[in-house]
């Protein structure tokens, strides 16, 4: 079995070596994963800012700082890639006002487990469409954008992961055991 650190070496190799390739146009479908995943990740943010306003806990409330950074970096260079490229940029929501956590009805209010496994479901979606996004791309500027996105999730994602676990939020799902095997 292949070295994955090699054939992450082989790819970043590969896509350098090919910066001097002619720049043809974006194809559709890279276009179209540009435009959707740039939606995806203001609409992210609406939620951490969510997040923000419900949370009391210090921990909790550092982790969503953290996301925010990581997609307003994103929605940042990806902005600039599509203005260059002339695809337009979505409508999308704008800034959440704050509030205070404590004044937020209970019935309305997310609690933190709720919080932080939304965040898990979004850092999911995003890594998928990070990869789909780089296996659409024949361009090496746009595939090398979907890999660091890709590779910053997967560094984010452990942090998120730590927390969850500390905090016994972390959702698991049952073990299997193969017929035969001794239980454990």
């Amino acid at each position: 079995m292949p070295n994955p650190f090699e054939a992450v070496w082989n790819t970043l190799k590969t896509s350098m070596d090919n910066l001097d390739e002619p720049k043809s146009p974006l194809h559709i479908i890279e276009a179209g994963d540009c435009w959707k995943y740039l939606t995806m990740m203001e609409e992210y943010i609406r939620y951490e800012e969510s997040g923000l306003n419900t949370t009391t806990d210090d921990e909790v409330k550092e982790m969503l700082k953290d996301v925010i950074k990581l997609c307003e970096s994103q929605v940042k260079k990806l902005s600039k890639f599509m203005r260059d490229e002339g695809i337009p940029l979505p409508d999308v929501t704008s800034s959440k006002p704050n509030s205070e956590p404590n004044e937020i009805p209970l019935g309305v209010k997310l609690t933190d487990n709720e919080i932080t496994n939304g965040i898990a479901f979004k850092l999911v979606t995003c890594m998928q469409a990070c990869a789909k996004g780089q296996a659409d791309a024949v361009r090496s500027d746009i595939g090398m954008i979907w890999l660091s996105f890709y590779s910053e999730w997967v560094t984010f994602g452990t942090t998120l992961k730590t927390l969850m676990r500390k905090r016994g939020w972390l959702k698991v799902p049952p073990y299997y055991y193969p017929p035969g095997s001794p239980k454990q």
